[in-house]
C-alpha cells in the first residue's frame, strides 16, 4: 500500500501548529496567573527567527550575534496636561505609604494620586516601609523628590507632611484595590473622606496581572500619570544603578554591550509551587537550569553575560554558571564602596530597587517568575521602548525561534501601557 506524501506533509503541519499552540497557551498563562481582568487584543503572528514583528513591535539585530533585538522609539504619552481642569481648592488630606518594593510602588502611587485627585485632596508625601517591623524610610532616601511634586504640579498639590494640627489618630483608614476606580472611589472611599476630612489609604491587590482594560474611564489619564510620571530614583541611588549597569555592557564586550537580566531569586522558588500544573502543563516559575536551556535553546551563546535579581550566590546557580559563565549578582557588580549601605545592610529595600531598575534597562528581560515584578518590569521598558521580554518555557527539540517567547504583554500588545503610550 502506498503512501500518499501530501497526507504525510499534512500530519506534520499538524502536530507543529499544536505545538505552538500549546507555547503560546503556556506564556499566557504566565501573564495571566491569578487573572481576572478582561480584555484582549489581536495577536501577532510570528513567521520565523528572521522576521520583523508586526506593528513595529521587536525586530532582531543586525549589529550583534545571537537572536538579541534592537529597541524601538520611546513612546509617547497618550495624555497631555492641556486633559486636566484645573482644582481650584483643596480639601482634606490623603496619606499613604509605599510598601512590598518598587514594583508595588508604582501602583500605589497611581491609586494614591487617582483619588487624591477625584477627592480635590492633598496628597501627603509617602513613606517607605520595609517587610521588618520599624523597617522605615523617607520617601527621599530611594526617591527624587522635586521630580515627584513638580510632576504632579496643577494635577494634585502635595504637602512634604501633614499639618501639626492633625493627628495620625484621627485618620480614617480606607483600603481601595489596585487600579482603584471611579465607582469604587465614589461608593467606598468618598462618603468617609466627606465624613472624616482625612484619610490613611492602603491598596490591596487582588490580582497581579496589569492587562489593559477595554472600558475607559475619567480617571486614566490620572493614573497613567501616577504610574508613569512620577517616580524616579534620587541621584545616589541612581548612580549605582548606572556604574552597575556600565559594568555589565563593560563584561558584555563580545555581544556588543548587551546583556539579559533574568528575575530569579531562589528563596522564592523554594516557595512557590513549579510544578506544571493544569491541562496545558504551564508553569509559574523557573528554576536556573530550566532558564539556562531556555536561553540557549533560543539562540543565545555561552559567553552571554546575565544578571540575576537574587542578592548573593546559591549554589542551586551553579548549573545557569556552568552554562553561562558570566553571569553575576549583586554582589558580584556593585561598587565596592557602595556595598556597605547597598548591599550587607539588614534592608533589602535598596536591593529591590535596584533589581527593578537593572531589569527595566537591561537588552532582554526574563522572568522566571511571574507576578507584580515582572507585569510592572514590563509596563516601564514599554514606556521607555523596550519590548524585549521573553517568557521561558520548557522547548522541546534542540532550538526554537526567539520570537515565540516574547511576552503576550508585547506580542499582544495588552499591557496598561499601551493604554497610557502612543
Amino acid at each position: 500500500m502506498g503512501v500518499d506524501l501530501r497526507q504525510v506533509v499534512a500530519g506534520i503541519l499538524t502536530i507543529t501548529m499544536f505545538v505552538m499552540l500549546g507555547q503560546m497557551i503556556k506564556r499566557d498563562h504566565f501573564d495571566s496567573l491569578q487573572e481576572t481582568l478582561p480584555g484582549e487584543s489581536r495577536d501577532v503572528q510570528f513567521d520565523s527567527a528572521n522576521t520583523i514583528v508586526n506593528d513595529g513591535l521587536v525586530k532582531l539585530s543586525k549589529r550583534s550575534k545571537g537572536p538579541w533585538m534592537e529597541d524601538i522609539q520611546e513612546l509617547k504619552p497618550c495624555w497631555s496636561r492641556t486633559d486636566f481642569d484645573e482644582i481650584e481648592r483643596f480639601r482634606g488630606y490623603v496619606t499613604f505609604s509605599l510598601t512590598n518594593g518598587p514594583e508595588y510602588h508604582v501602583s500605589q502611587i497611581a491609586d494614591a494620586v487617582v483619588v487624591a485627585r477625584y477627592l480635590s485632596a492633598t496628597l501627603v508625601l509617602p513613606d517607605i516601609r520595609g517587610s521588618k517591623p520599624g523597617d522605615e524610610r523617607n520617601f527621599e532616601d530611594i526617591y527624587d523628590v522635586e521630580k515627584f511634586m513638580k510632576s504632579l504640579d496643577g494635577i494634585v498639590k502635595v504637602a512634604k507632611e501633614l499639618p501639626n494640627e492633625i493627628s495620625i489618630r484621627d485618620l480614617a483608614a480606607v483600603k481601595v484595590p489596585n487600579r482603584v476606580t471611579e465607582d469604587h472611589i465614589v461608593e467606598s472611599v468618598e462618603p468617609i473622606f466627606r465624613s472624616k476630612g482625612n484619610i490613611r489609604l492602603a491598596t490591596y491587590f487582588p490580582t497581579v496581572n496589569m492587562r489593559k482594560t477595554a472600558q475607559k474611564s475619567s480617571v486614566d489619564s490620572v493614573a497613567c500619570l501616577g504610574m508613569f510620571g512620577t517616580l524616579e530614583l534620587q541621584a545616589e541611588v541612581h548612580e549605582v544603578v548606572d556604574s552597575m549597569i556600565e559594568r555589565l555592557r563593560t563584561l558584555s564586550r563580545k555581544s556588543d554591550g548587551q546583556f539579559i537580566a533574568v528575575d530569579l531569586r531562589v528563596e522564592i522558588l523554594e516557595k512557590k509551587n513549579c510544578h506544571r500544573s493544569g491541562s496545558t502543563g504551564a508553569k509559574s516559575c523557573y528554576n536556573a537550569e530550566e532558564i539556562a536551556l531556555f536561553l540557549r535553546k533560543v539562540g543565545f551563546g555561552t559567553d552571554t553575560t546575565i544578571y540575576l535579581t537574587q542578592s548573593r550566590w546559591d549554589n542551586s546557580l551553579s548549573v545557569l554558571k556552568d552554562i553561562f559563565p558570566k553571569t553575576y549578582t549583586k554582589e558580584t557588580i556593585m561598587p565596592e564602596e557602595k556595598k556597605g549601605k547597598f548591599l550587607e545592610s539588614e534592608d533589602s529595600e535598596f536591593e529591590k530597587v535596584i533589581d527593578f531598575y537593572i531589569c527595566s534597562q537591561s537588552d532582554v528581560f526574563v522572568p522566571a517568575i511571574s507576578g507584580l515584578f515582572y507585569a510592572n518590569v514590563a509596563g516601564k521598558r514599554i514606556a521607555s521602548g523596550k519590548p524585549q521580554i521573553l517568557v521561558p518555557a520548557d522547548i522541546p527539540g534542540t532550538s526554537a525561534a526567539v520570537t515565540n517567547y516574547l511576552s503576550p504583554y508585547v506580542a499582544k500588545k495588552n499591557h496598561l501601557a499601551y493604554s497610557c503610550f502612543c
